[in-house]
């Protein structure tokens, strides 16, 4: 993966054309502001993104499921029509 250093300015000036760039290449930018950097954009994995919203999506359910918020077998199968 190829990493470019861009100041702030130009990034926020040309964040679609970044965008873009790192969408097609790979490619990996860090922000520096003032010299030191600040930010780094890179794409993200398909596969990482997926695995993100699952980790998120358990956690809500655990939530639910303190709070009482669950259904038994029953109650779904009843709801689609099974039982």
């Amino acid at each position: 993966m190829t990493t470019k250093l861009i100041g702030v300015k130009d990034f926020r000036q040309n964040l679609a054309a970044y965008a873009e760039e790192i969408q097609k290449s790979q490619m990996r930018f860090i922000i520096i502001k003032k010299n030191v950097p600040i930010l780094e954009i890179k794409s993200i994995d398909e596969k990482e993104f997926a695995l993100e919203k699952l980790k998120k999506d358990i956690k809500q359910s655990r939530i639910q499921a303190k709070k009482g918020k669950v259904y038994t077998q029953e109650k779904i199968m009843r709801e689609f029509g099974i039982l």
